[in-house]
């Protein structure tokens, strides 16, 4: 396995997937939107913006699933699911993996100082965010709410990128990625159930019955829905939109169809295919919608 394969499973890099498009959503948007859209003369002016924006999200993404194997080494190493993972099999050493950490939070740093003095201030308080996460199931249930914030904060970032401020629509997506991540983490989570609680690790599964963590699930997807709808409001009218928010709706039903309390063998395709799908034809078809309002 050579060095680049390595990292990239370190970091689960195709999970890049659930965050980037809500990003490009916000990204879009904000352009559409943007005043210098309308005075720059040169139509391509966004395109280096775009790419400060997709090196601070990769470079963020490196530190918060970096920094998580990391910290969870040991507990990983003791649960038979996670034993084979980079650092606990010897594939990269913790060393390795805080090197590699530090240097992606630096250059995280250093991308989003080039963009503007807003999220140059912010790119301390987003590493901060992200490598919280990892230690917040030793004390808190509420560690999948963590996670969906450090997911949340990219469209956020993203439009604070283009128009140095913050503004409702990306909030609204926040909070849509935050309750939709923290709801298929929970789902994610029941896989370790028996091991959280038998090292006193916290979760919604290991805390309440797989039935009652299910339902927790549903709530926050209802939120998430609902965050959607008010997001719809919030853009230009466009049958693309409107189609892209009814099948991003239709692949959560589906995935609690996939998942139940005696039924839980598709946690995978759940977990990963599903929600991959989902955030990617809902940034296809809103992206559309915007561009062809």
């Amino acid at each position: 396995m050579n060095t680049i394969t390595k990292y990239a499973r370190l970091v689960k890099f195709s999970h890049t997937i659930f965050a980037m498009p809500f990003a490009l959503i916000s990204f879009c948007n904000a352009i559409l939107q943007s005043t210098e859209n309308q005075t720059n003369s040169n139509p391509y002016w966004w395109l280096t913006l775009l790419f400060q924006v997709v090196l601070c999200m990769v470079f963020a993404r490196n530190v918060a699933m970096g920094f998580n194997r990391w910290a969870d080494r040991k507990i990983d190493a003791r649960n038979p699911r996670t034993a084979t993972r980079e650092i606990p099999s010897g594939a990269i050493s913790p060393r390795a993996a805080l090197w590699f950490v530090a240097i992606n939070a630096v250059l995280f740093i250093i991308t989003a100082a080039t963009i503007n003095s807003l999220t140059a201030i912010l790119s301390p308080v987003a590493l901060l965010v992200v490598m919280a996460y990892s230690y917040c199931k030793r004390f808190t249930s509420l560690a999948h709410l963590v996670l969906g914030l450090s997911l949340g904060i990219a469209p956020v970032g993203a439009h604070i990128a283009v128009t140095g401020e913050f503004a409702l629509a990306p909030c609204v997506l926040a909070l849509l990625v935050m309750t939709w991540c923290g709801s298929f983490d929970i789902i994610y989570a029941l896989q370790d159930r028996e091991f959280d609680q038998q090292e006193g690790l916290h979760s919604i599964p290991s805390k309440f019955s797989v039935r009652t963590s299910l339902y927790i699930s549903i709530a926050l997807h209802i939120v998430t829905i609902a965050a959607l709808v008010w997001f719809v409001l919030l853009m230009p009218r466009s049958i693309w939109i409107t189609i892209g928010a009814a099948i991003f709706t239709a692949i959560i039903i589906a995935e609690h169809c996939l998942v139940t309390p005696t039924r839980q063998r598709n946690i995978g395709i759940a977990f990963g295919t599903l929600n991959g799908l989902a955030s990617t034809t809902l940034a296809v078809f809103v992206i559309i919608g915007l561009l062809t309002a």
